[in-house]
């Protein structure tokens, strides 16, 4: 994978934060979503890259652009498939809350597993923990061993859930066992990264979420020498079909991070809103700033990346 690709891919997702920040607390989700989207797809058709997008809005029949299998980039350079979510967390976005993000993952062809859009149980960790994690054991154990890891008491760790009915059980056992729950509405890509990060506050994401954002999650923790795990829910037949339809068949395997995002991987991403992870679009008289994430798989290097963006030189989004 071209170095050069690494900014050339911040460039995409700050089109994208800064097209959606507008939309930051104004109620409409949906208009949010599609300003992320119109500006990614501007951008990123502009890279020097033949991509694919296997991972992105939906389907051919439910998405106008950045949908599976659409063709993007000028055509002329490497051949890499595409993860985005132009605007993870529309709902915190829409209700100017905390930690929504636009983000983008490159892989060589065929590097990242072609999830359907369902849900996906899910654990995450970062470096120090790499190999501590077991997501067929009780949280209760995957406390023990990730505190373990990282020479700390269990009390000393907090834990990422998305704050749904489902997690009830998860979160009784985590604080009987004396870990710190931070329970989030939306949005578990930029915490999952955030639990690879020193000095974030989180040590690590469980629970139940969708599958796209797991694959961009394990692209990221990849980059960073995290460690995930995850498995595919099924809700009916139908989903098992469009898993099967994308060359799933085994319906019980569980995901190694490798194994969802593999080779030399690039991930970025940039704030809408503030989070544990980026700091959110801050606008000002004539522009505005930006604070993005971007990383490297084959060299391990992450770069904070902050901008000023003069709108008398480029476009208003």
């Amino acid at each position: 994978m071209d170095r050069n690709l690494a900014l050339e891919l911040v460039r995409v997702t700050e089109a994208a934060a800064l097209a959606c920040g507008r939309w930051v607390g104004k109620g409409d989700k949906m208009s949010a979503d599609e300003a992320a989207t119109e500006a990614m797809r501007r951008t990123l058709d502009a890279v020097e890259i033949s991509g694919t997008v296997v991972i992105g809005e939906g389907e051919m029949d439910q998405a106008p652009m950045l949908y599976i299998g659409e063709r993007l980039g000028r055509g002329n350079g490497q051949d890499v498939d595409i993860a985005v979510d132009p605007l993870e967390g529309t709902n915190i976005c829409a209700k100017g809350l905390n930690g929504s993000i636009a983000t983008i993952a490159l892989s060589p062809k065929g590097g990242f597993l072609h999830a359907p859009d369902m849900y996906m149980e899910k654990i995450a960790v970062g470096p120090t923990a790499k190999g501590a994690i077991d997501i067929n054991a009780t949280p209760t154990t995957n406390l023990q061993r990730v505190a373990d890891a990282k020479k700390c008491y269990i009390e000393d760790l907090t834990v990422v859930i998305l704050d749904r009915p489902r997690h009830d059980k998860i979160v009784e056992e985590i604080r009987k066992a004396g870990a710190r729950i931070h329970l989030i509405t939306d949005g578990d890509v930029a915490p999952a990264i955030a639990a690879a990060v020193e000095g974030s506050g989180v040590d690590m994401l469980l629970g139940i979420g969708g599958a796209p954002e797991g694959v961009l999650a394990a692209a990221a923790l990849k980059c960073m020498g995290g460690d995930m795990q995850g498995r595919l829910i099924f809700m009916n037949d139908d989903e098992r079909d469009r898993a099967a339809g994308m060359g799933i068949d085994n319906f019980e395997r569980i995901y190694q991070c490798e194994e969802m995002a593999s080779g030399d991987v690039v991930f970025a991403a940039t704030g809408v809103t503030n989070g544990d992870l980026l700091r959110g679009i801050r606008y000002y008289s004539g522009g505005a700033e930006t604070h993005s994430i971007v990383m490297r798989s084959k060299t391990r290097t992450i770069r904070f990346v902050e901008a000023r963006h003069s709108f008398d030189f480029k476009p208003k989004y």
